[in-house]
């Protein structure tokens, strides 16, 4: 199973217009995120054309495969669907690839992906996903095949008798 997940999402407090360099008489506050709103939702510190914590959002892969974000990277929340969706697909395909070179054969993979809710300002934003893979190898050495087949043997000896005969 492999994750890929938003790294430092945590609430993180809006900066004063002076320390962005911004005139807080004239009460204008940067836009950090471009092309969405900029109404702040009732309840919440800020808009999310304003939101502090989806600028700074980053994302990385802890799972132990060789796939695209291994070291923490940003997404704009408009493009992380798309680019997280993307990553999962590499790790469907590295099942693929392994299954293919071990002799073995992908019996099922998944992709879920997982949404939340930015705290700052109420943004619904795709938070990371995961992959599930399940592969058969068709390798006689693995010890736990071997014992399941002794235990499958066990219970099929003698089921075919027929002592009426």
């Amino acid at each position: 199973m492999s994750i890929i997940g938003a790294v430092g999402s945590g609430y993180v407090p809006y900066r004063s217009a002076a320390a962005l360099g911004t005139s807080a008489a004239a009460g204008n506050k940067p836009i950090l995120n471009p092309n969405v709103s900029t109404e702040k939702a009732p309840g919440r510190i800020s808009s999310p054309a304003e939101c502090e914590t989806c600028k700074n959002r980053k994302y990385q892969d802890g799972s132990d495969e060789m796939v695209s974000f291994k070291s923490a990277q940003h997404i704009s929340p408009q493009s992380a669907p798309a680019r997280v969706r993307g990553h999962e697909a590499e790790h469907v395909s590295n099942a693929y690839k392994d299954a293919a070179m071990n002799n073995g054969k992908v019996l099922q993979a998944s992709v879920a992906i997982k949404t939340a809710i930015c705290p700052e300002c109420g943004r619904t934003y795709v938070c990371g996903g995961t992959t599930t893979t399940k592969i058969r190898y068709e390798n006689e050495d693995n010890p736990y095949e071997k014992e399941r087949k002794a235990m499958h043997r066990q219970g099929l000896v003698g089921a075919n008798i027929d002592l009426a005969g």
